[in-house]
């Protein structure tokens, strides 16, 4: 226990100080962290549904702005509740018993409800059916569970789930990527804003298929990485314009569709991206061009924007946008403090409603934005939306 400790405290330390860059690299990292965490444990369900509440609490709390941590934690919670739960089901047979009431097993097969329905359909529970029906169903646990101990298969069908979403986390961009040609045609005019790999990597996946196109990179200020996004098409020998943040809305008229990548997708279907991503969403819909967002479906939230664990913005540091020796002359000595009488705001995201965004490209394919209630309930139990315990009155 002692080394889960340690690995545990290394990430949420990593998380707080902001050295796990992006929520693809920061989900793989938390996945990876617990399939650690689950191996070093000997305990049941509800214990070890504890146990990743805990650690998923300590995460969270070392990063709340990146929502993808709390999106693995509610992942895996449900991969432990479906393991349990498919061991169960796996651990019952048909069988039935004969004139003496020995227990007489039918060829192994699995227990279904559906059988034990139409047998009390035909066969009503009176006395003269149970003499004359055939002999009872009964729920029964086979000898297979008994030779590989329970513990030991529940842990092995969640380590198997947790690489599976690892799997997932690290070839979504691929699968994403693959479905490129779809969305981008010929000599169209593509509209992005900032840096984002998802992105990048769709963009790739079409010039490699021959597909020919242009790309205006809003340079994404503060921070300007559309600079970066750009340098790196133009080396890929696709052409590329560099806009600046306030010249979307003019130059909107001439794109034929807008592709971004965003930070977190919420459960009604809005997203929190990059700051001016409002701006570009906005300028899209007046003109009536699709606004594209492709991402991960480890980025899809179970939460709403208004839910208080959703910490929707990050404000950085003003350096980003004034260096430091400028405010040497915007603070006011008269009084005892040195107050400032520069105020400088430079928040980190956009909220986007789900109204201005026209698709979501994933994985497992495109989705409007109505359906994203249903990818949550494939994803996430109710009982896990709410991670954080409530105090004791």
């Amino acid at each position: 226990m002692a080394e889960g400790e340690a690995l545990v405290n290394e990430l949420a330390t990593k998380l707080r100080k902001r050295k796990v860059v992006g929520s693809r690299e920061t989900a793989r990292l938390t996945a990876e962290l617990f399939r650690t965490v689950i191996s070093l444990q000997r305990v049941t369900s509800a214990a070890l549904v504890e146990v990743v509440r805990d650690v998923g609490q300590k995460l969270i709390a070392a990063n709340p702005v990146e929502l993808a941590v709390g999106n693995i934690v509610r992942r895996v919670l449900r991969i432990i509740r479906d393991s349990d739960l498919s061991l169960e089901v796996e651990g019952l047979t048909l069988v039935s018993q004969d004139d003496d009431g020995n227990v007489v097993e039918e060829d192994h097969k699995p227990f279904r409800l559906s059988d034990a329905i139409s047998q009390t359909i035909f066969h009503p529970p009176s006395l003269v059916a149970q003499l004359e029906s055939k002999p009872n169903l009964v729920r029964h646990f086979e000898g297979k569970a008994d030779k590989t101990p329970r513990s030991w298969q529940f842990k092995h069908h969640i380590i198997e789930g947790v690489n599976d979403l690892i799997e997932d986390i690290n070839t979504c961009h691929e699968l994403i990527a693959d479905q490129a040609l779809e969305l981008i045609h010929q000599n169209e005019v593509i509209l992005t804003l900032g840096h984002s790999r998802t992105v990048k990597n769709f963009l790739y996946a079409a010039k490699e298929k021959k597909r020919s196109f242009h790309v205006y990179v809003a340079e994404g200020a503060p921070k300007h990485l559309g600079h970066v996004l750009a340098n790196e098409l133009a080396e890929k020998h696709l052409q590329t314009t560099v806009i600046p943040d306030s010249s979307v809305f003019a130059m909107i008229s001439r794109v034929n569709i807008v592709i971004v990548g965003v930070h977190a997708v919420m459960a009604n279907g809005g997203v929190i991206a990059p700051v001016g991503m409002n701006m570009v969403a906005l300028a899209a819909k007046r003109h009536t061009v699709p606004f594209v967002v492709v991402a991960g479906t480890h980025k899809l939230c179970p939460l709403f924007p208004n839910n208080p664990e959703v910490l929707l913005n990050d404000l950085r540091c003003p350096s980003e946008l004034l260096s430091f020796g400028d405010f040497s002359d915007c603070m006011d000595f008269s009084v005892g403090s040195g107050a400032p009488l520069l105020h400088v705001v430079n928040p980190a995201f956009d909220y986007v409603p789900s109204e201005l965004v026209s698709l979501f490209v994933t994985e497992l394919g495109g989705y409007h934005p109505s359906y994203i209630y249903r990818l949550i309930a494939d994803y996430y139990y109710d009982d896990d939306i709410v991670l954080q315990q409530k105090p004791a009155c």
